[in-house]
């Protein structure tokens, strides 16, 4: 059922990635340092919720937090007492995305952050709204334990309730604006069916994970000099990859080439194995599923199915990029290389005594080669990011609206593309474009919608600074 009244003013901010914190490190302070307190915003956060309420006078503020609220993927604290199995793998990376331990990491969550829970809750509570939409790194709130939890720390009456809303993957705000945090359109983050997200396991249920997700588990939470908030941070040459190993990781992790292997292969075994997982369909139920969808979506059951039919591939369906991406098709052609040349020069010496150090000659006669391939390889994973024309041309189509508003790319952008504005609303996460954390890129940012019930609504990109905001772009 569409919307009734209109909404005049909406807040949209994006990519918050709330967290547990990391105890410093006193041995290697630029550990994680990005996920230490020092960055926690969640005073800031108090301020920022106010400032909204004086921007639309007294007046409803509809408050949307569009996907990666919180960072399930970065949390890797395990239970102390568990009531269930937590494995070798889970213990040095994190929980699986299963009900019971997607439950706990948010309450961690929740735990380190339980002053932004109670300004949100305050807010919640002077008669605002706000609607809660799932990204890819918290697109564990599909499970309704996860969602239970947090109802729970909100501890809202019946009333209040009504005010705050949960969304699979989109929002219609006031009939003129789609709001998406837009992991939909990225291979690498989607999540493959957010009405039916559910995997079946061996007496348990789980969510599939895209790439990024897994990533980030398995690989990035085990090299922490690695901000992931910033791709510039982990996707470089392999020459800056060998510069930023002997100036910040010599001395912590100088095996570090051996943590990036076992973590790529943990990572590219998880995205192939999911394949064969199951989905947990409920073909009686997909309907009542589709209708409840709209509904808290403000859209109707036919824009929820063609929405779904924009979804892209997911890259997850092709381990071979996967590999490429980890750079560990790199690493099995050397190592194939290697053995090769090792084999034939055993075939060489049941025959003639030559001496072992030719087969240096077939390795630096293949070098350039290999250079020449690693070179060529470029990572795609920018290039997905953000959508292109047409899915915005369609998307505004479907919906009948002229606004687009995403996250997920933590950069800021406001144009009009075709007939559509498109916004996006950029990021409150602690991304640095360095290790000592000095040089953040563009931050608490945010989307201001505002109308008179008159005139149609217009929006801006704003930038909280000092308990006031500015506008950019």
């Amino acid at each position: 059922m569409l919307e009734k009244s209109r909404t005049l003013f909406t807040a949209i901010i994006s990519d918050l990635h709330l967290c547990e914190a990391e105890p410093r490190n006193e041995k290697f302070p630029l550990w994680k340092k990005y996920k230490t307190e020092e960055f926690f915003f969640d005073d800031t956060f108090g301020d920022f919720l106010r400032h909204l309420e004086e921007k639309s006078d007294g007046q409803q503020v509809e408050l949307v937090l569009n996907g990666d609220i919180f960072d399930f993927d970065s949390v890797t604290s395990v239970p102390d007492q568990p009531d269930f199995r937590v494995s070798w793998l889970e213990k040095r990376r994190g929980l699986f995305p299963r009900p019971e331990r997607a439950r706990y990491k948010m309450t961690q969550i929740i735990r380190h952050h339980s002053e932004f829970f109670e300004h949100l809750r305050a807010f919640i509570q002077r008669g605002h709204k706000v609607v809660l939409i799932a990204g890819n790194h918290d697109v564990e709130l599909h499970f309704p334990e996860v969602r239970e939890v947090l109802f729970e720390r909100l501890k809202l009456g019946m009333e209040a309730q009504r005010r705050f809303r949960f969304c699979e993957w989109f929002y219609i705000s006031g009939k003129d604006t789609l709001i998406e945090h837009g992991n939909q359109y990225d291979p690498y983050c989607l999540c493959e069916d957010p009405a039916q997200p559910f995997l079946q396991g061996y007496n348990y249920k789980m969510i599939r994970l895209p790439f990024g997700n897994l990533a980030t588990r398995y690989l990035v939470n085990g090299m922490g000099f690695f901000n992931p908030h910033l791709e510039s941070n982990y996707i470089m040459s392999l020459g800056a990859y060998v510069r930023f190993f002997f100036k910040y990781m010599l001395r912590a992790q100088p095996l570090i080439i051996w943590t990036w292997f076992w973590s790529s292969v943990v990572t590219l075994y998880f995205s192939a194995i999911d394949r064969f997982r199951l989905p947990i369909r409920e073909p009686l139920a997909i309907e009542d599923r589709i209708e409840d969808i709209a509904k808290r979506s403000q859209a109707t059951p036919r824009m929820v199915r063609e929405l779904k039919e924009l979804f892209v591939a997911p890259a997850n369906a092709n381990p071979f990029l996967i590999a490429q991406e980890l750079w560990l098709d790199r690493a099995f052609l050397l190592v194939f290389t290697v053995i090769l040349i090792v084999w034939l020069n055993g075939l060489i010496q049941q025959v003639a005594d030559a001496s072992v150090l030719w087969m240096i000659v077939p390795i630096l006669a293949l070098l350039p080669f290999f250079l020449f391939y690693s070179k060529s390889l470029i990572s795609k994973v920018s290039k997905y990011k953000e959508p292109d024309e047409q899915i915005l041309t369609t998307a505004g189509m479907i919906t009948s609206v002229g606004r687009v508003v995403y996250g997920h790319t933590h950069k800021v952008r406001h144009e009009l593309i075709g007939s559509i504005e498109h916004l996006n609303a950029g990021c409150w996460s602690p991304a640095f474009k360095d290790v000592e954390c000095t040089q953040p890129i563009d931050q608490k940012t945010f989307v201001w919608i505002e109308g008179d019930g008159i005139s149609p609504r217009t929006a801006k990109l704003l930038k909280f600074v000092n308990r006031s905001s500015k506008e950019i772009l």
